[in-house]
């Protein structure tokens, strides 16, 4: 059936066109696809220097973590050490941990997706490129600065998942506390930046006749990763929210004295921070699923099984987080059910590792650097998952929880699950953006120490911790039988770290950063991203009528290269790709895409100001520095939002798409509606926080306001949800119409804000008295926040309008400001509502 377009893939044999290409159309696109160079190469936006730069700084922080634990190993090495004092100690294994899982773990499979995903789905780049910048250069100042606050003694030291009451204004008063808080914070908005990228790129750049089920298993991979970060990071982006406002203002969200509960904390924290391992775990897997079909020399076992374990592992990853909490009291019935749910979660996973090895068994398995950091990567994750299903069950976990045979059972998971494939990763695309690949005969000895070095540094772990050993200890008295297992770790830990220290010599012999010129398809994949690729990805964009494309048409490299299929050029001089639909990824319209900018940047530099600022308290500072970050964004916004005079170009075979489209069709509003989803996700958490506290802490609880006082709040928040939604037909009166029904509806949204707070603040509802009255005010400030930026958005169409840039029709700058001012109305309508709902019993 063909699309509304003409495209139809069955009418087309091999290639689209025959005909030769007229000369210096690629040497165009090139021009119109080039780099800055000298100083102004930091304001690049490429996929491939930004996603190489992620990929790097997020080893770095690998390796800062690494000499982290190794100090640790030194001081646990034998009884009553003395090589780091209590408190150094706690910020080493509090920053090691959160080092680890938020400035390593997740921005390096992020990084991963940045870099290959455009080319494995053959896309120009994925289709917010000064997004991608913006997350790269968040991340890096912000982790840079929050690693360095280690160096002055202000780092933190409650353990990376920061236990309040611990981690409250009484026991931890200093501010280090408070960079781990707003830091961290800061860092996963910078994470769900780039998932945002990554779902709108996977699903509607991707190649005309890659289907769903044609897509690559790491693009799937990067999919569901993605989601999931849209759900679970909000909920610790909440917490860290709530802990920094009871630590700053005394508002008790986690205070028990006062109506607060500090398992509040474990229940928003561990909602995040299970489904992290697998958000972790996943791209890993994907990965893994490309490297071993290339080393087997065979299709994958069971694609579409693999794809609905990732699903499977997605959805059942939420419903495991309370099995960090068996010993914090639950009833027994919800006990069992996270219990079952967390032995369920095995079985998706099991599903992949099946099909890996019946992949490895059917094929021809070739032993080389990629193959064998994939195998051990096999071993020692389902040596993790075997001790993940015993800790899964309750009786055991009360028997192990926070010993060492936690801490063992984690990095067995960890490192099998991640670090490995990560290393099988580097090994295996390397050579797409390096002039040499790196050394198979090293790689043999760096495998091998990395590998017998895990299981001598952690398997006496499970000893130790069996033994009686708990977590985040300095040190330990002589006698317990703990001393061998320590040695031993200890003496591992060097040995691993010995074989990352020879990769690191490979990497500085070997790798030399290229975008044109790379040693190749050195491993003979089958899928996209070894087409001969520049700055511009590949060529022409080709058809895709199977899973492994290059094994099933050798020819169609040379056809690529040659720029016999679609978009051979720059049809409009800009930089472009081809927007395809998110099922049978039909050609939809052309995406005019940015180039690059010193904006990202800015914002970037000023929105860790900000966030440092806040951290030291220095408050003029912080304001500045967050004004010049949103200006920042909105010069960035204001140049990014162009036209062309093209109604419509031809991508190739005749097929003309538009260059303009508006509504669900356009990217920019699947961005938004991703977007909307996050606020939604961080609303709702503080929905459940409200309504936890009324069912913990009932002795706190008062009656409510009658509802009768919220009437003109919630009446004026439904007014403002059907005036923003009227303001897109009006555009047909002109932009003046719209503009001011937008900025009606969000005056309409603030006064609905302002009647629905009041009330409760004159009749004492004090947010630093009592956990009711701060969940209840904490539903407005919300609102306020999403009420401020409805608001500038409206000004900013305003003054789109008055410089005649809102002309026609068709503009997607009407559209977002629509859905984010009609999502304003229905939060403002449920923060008037919900608190009306919770009587005293």
């Amino acid at each position: 059936m063909k699309s509304e377009t003409g495209f139809d893939p069955a009418q087309y044999d091999r290639f689209p066109t025959t005909e030769p290409r007229p000369a210096g159309e690629e040497e165009a696109l090139r021009r119109v696809w080039h780099a800055p160079s000298g100083w102004r190469r930091l304001t690049v936006v490429n996929n491939n220097y930004i996603g190489t730069w992620y990929l790097a700084t997020a080893f770095l922080f690998f390796l800062l973590a690494g000499v982290l634990a190794l100090v640790m190993r030194v001081q646990l090495a034998a009884p009553l050490l003395d090589i780091l004092p209590q408190e150094t100690y706690n910020q080493f294994f509090t920053m090691h941990g959160t080092v680890m899982m938020f400035l390593f773990a997740v921005p390096a499979v992020e990084a991963a997706g940045v870099l290959l995903l455009p080319q494995m789905l053959a896309a120009r780049d994925l289709p917010f490129p000064r997004l991608s910048a913006y997350a790269f250069w968040a991340y890096a100042v912000g982790g840079l600065c929050f690693f360095a606050s280690l160096f002055v003694g202000l780092a933190p030291d409650g353990g990376w998942f920061m236990y309040p009451p611990y981690t409250s204004k009484t026991y931890s008063p200093g501010i280090n506390t408070d960079f781990w808080l707003l830091g961290i914070g800061f860092i996963e908005i910078s994470a769900i930046a780039g998932a945002i990228e990554i779902i709108v790129g996977v699903l509607r750049t991707r190649a005309p006749g890659m289907t769903l089920d044609k897509m690559p298993i790491f693009a799937w991979a990067m999919l569901v990763f993605a989601v999931m970060i849209v759900i679970a990071f909000p909920a610790v982006i909440l917490g860290t929210l709530l802990l920094e406002i009871e630590r700053a203002f005394g508002w008790p969200f986690f205070d028990a004295t006062r109506g607060g509960d500090p398992v509040l904390w474990q229940h928003l924290f561990w909602f995040f921070g299970h489904p992290e391992v697998y958000i972790i775990f996943l791209p890993a897997a994907g990965m893994m699923s490309m490297i071993i079909p290339t080393i087997a020399r065979t299709e994958i076992v069971g694609y579409r099984l693999i794809v609905l374990a990732m699903l499977a592992t997605g959805f059942i990853s939420f419903g495991v987080w309370a099995h960090h909490m068996f010993t914090t009291g639950m009833p027994p019935m919800t006990t069992g059910f996270f219990s079952a749910a967390s032995m369920a979660v095995s079985v998706p996973a099991g599903i992949q590792v099946f099909s890996w090895i019946a992949t490895l068994a059917i094929g021809k398995p070739r032993f080389n650097a990629p193959g064998l950091f994939a195998m051990g990567s096999v071993v020692v994750f389902v040596t993790g998952g075997l001790t993940g299903v015993m800790v899964a069950l309750v009786p055991f976990d009360w028997q192990a929880h926070d010993s060492y045979f936690i801490v063992a059972h984690l990095h067995y998971v960890l490192i099998g699950g991640m670090v490995f494939p990560f290393f099988a990763a580097l090994y295996y695309w390397i050579p797409m953006t390096s002039r040499r690949a790196l050394s198979e005969r090293l790689a043999k000895w760096i495998f091998g120490l990395m590998f017998v070095g895990m299981n001598v540094a952690f398997m006496p772990m499970h000893l130790a911790g069996l033994m009686g050993m708990p977590r985040r200890i300095y040190t330990y008295l002589p006698g317990q039988g703990w001393e061998w297992p320590n040695l031993i770790s200890t003496a591992g830990a060097f040995m691993l770290a010995l074989g990352i220290l020879l990769f690191l010599y490979d990497l500085a012999r070997n790798f030399r950063f290229t975008v044109d010129d790379d040693a190749g398809n050195v491993y003979d994949g089958g899928t996209l991203e070894w087409l001969p690729t520049g700055l511009y990805s590949t060529r022409s964009i080709p058809l895709v009528k199977s899973r492994e494309p290059l094994w099933d048409d050798p020819g169609l490299a040379g056809d690529v290269a040659k720029g016999r299929y679609f978009l051979p050029r720059s049809a409009t001089g800009l930089r472009e790709t081809i927007i395809t639909s998110p099922l049978r990824a039909e050609p939809q319209y052309l995406q005019i895409m940015p180039g690059p900018s010193a904006w990202p940047v800015a914002a970037a530099v000023f929105t860790a100001g900000f966030f440092l600022a806040l951290t030291v308290q220095a408050y003029s500072f912080a304001w500045t520095s967050g004004i010049l970050a949103v200006g920042s964004v909105i010069r960035w916004l204001w140049e990014t939002d162009r036209r062309v005079d093209l109604e419509s170009v031809d991508i190739g075979a005749g097929i003309h798409i538009p260059t303009y489209v508006t509504g669900p069709r356009s990217h920019g509003w699947w961005a938004m509606t991703i977007l909307l989803i996050v606020l939604g996700m961080v609303f709702i958490m503080a929905l459940f926080s409200h309504a936890f506290l009324w069912s913990n802490q009932q002795g706190f609880w008062t009656a409510p306001l009658p509802l009768s006082v919220s009437i003109p709040a919630l009446a004026l928040n439904i007014l403002a949800v059907a005036v923003a939604i009227a303001a897109r037909p009006m555009l047909g009166k002109g932009p003046g119409a719209a503009v001011a029904a937008l900025l009606a509806a969000a005056t309409l949204a603030a006064a609905g804000l302002w009647l629905g707070a009041i009330p409760w603040l004159d009749a004492g509802f004090d947010p630093a008295m009592s956990g009711q009255g701060a969940t209840a005010l904490m539903l407005h400030a919300l609102q306020a926040n999403s009420v401020a930026i409805g608001g500038m958005l409206a000004l900013y169409c305003a003054a789109r309008a008055m410089a005649g840039l809102l002309g026609g029709p068709r503009n997607n700058t009407i559209d977002l400001a629509v859905l984010f001012l009609a999502y304003t109305g229905i939060q403002g309508f449920v923060a008037a509502l919900f608190p009306h709902l919770f009587a005293a019993l």
